[in-house]
């Protein structure tokens, strides 16, 4: 028996492909971006001077003082006239700021003992605003001695009051008057004003160091 013959079988075709989708780009990070920093400012370069002590600093006094009216304490106000040179370069310049204050008042008597004011400075300030500390000697004004004009008084109060005591006694009345006459001089020069102490706004005074003092002073370009 011959064999059957099989029908070939179809081959199966095979469904369509899909398109393929387009590749998607990964996404990177954006680059970070360069910081501007502000430059640095330049440094500011200091250099020191020592003043030794006694040293002379010369002054311009811009308070007002009077024996009369100021108390210990009280602030003073200069400036420095002239440039302090160390070793030729300029320590403190000229128009610089100095404070100090009021160590001594004696307002003295109306006959005798003159009137006495006490100053000392103790701060310097720099042109940045920067305060260094002075010791600087005291220096004094003293006020004229009443004992001049008091004796004046006196002496022109006894002859007057002789005088009249001639006139109104005798040689008995003169002596009773220039007794009356000295004790009334001697009242008037109690009663007179004291002769105070000044230091007037304005004045010239020159002061010395009592120790040494250290001084920071910026470099500046030449």
């Amino acid at each position: 028996m011959s064999p059957v013959p099989v029908p070939p079988v179809a081959a199966s075709s095979s469904p369509a492909s899909a398109p393929a989708a387009p590749p998607v780009a990964e996404s990177k990070p954006d680059a970070p971006r360069p910081v501007d920093f502000p430059a640095e400012p330049p440094r500011r370069a200091f250099e020191e001077f020592v003043l030794p002590a006694s040293s002379v600093i010369g002054l311009q006094v811009e308070t007002a003082l009077s024996s009369e009216r100021a108390r210990l304490e009280d602030r003073v106000d200069a400036r420095v006239t002239r440039d302090v040179l160390v070793n030729g370069r300029v320590a403190i310049p000229a128009g610089s700021r100095v404070l100090g204050s009021v160590t001594l008042v004696d307002r003295g008597g109306k006959v005798k003992g003159a009137a006495r004011l006490g100053i000392r400075f103790h701060t310097l300030v720099l042109a940045d605003g920067s305060e260094v500390a002075l010791n600087t000697e005291p220096f004094y004004r003293d006020g004229d001695s009443p004992a001049g004009d008091s004796a004046k008084k006196i002496g022109g109060a006894t002859a007057v009051g002789a005088i009249l005591g001639g006139i109104l006694g005798g040689g008995k009345g003169a002596v009773i008057g220039g007794a009356t006459g000295a004790a009334g001089g001697t009242a008037a020069a109690m009663a007179g004003d004291r002769n105070a102490a000044v230091v007037a706004a304005g004045s010239i005074v020159t002061v010395h160091l009592s120790s040494p003092a250290t001084i920071q002073v910026e470099k500046r370009e030449s």
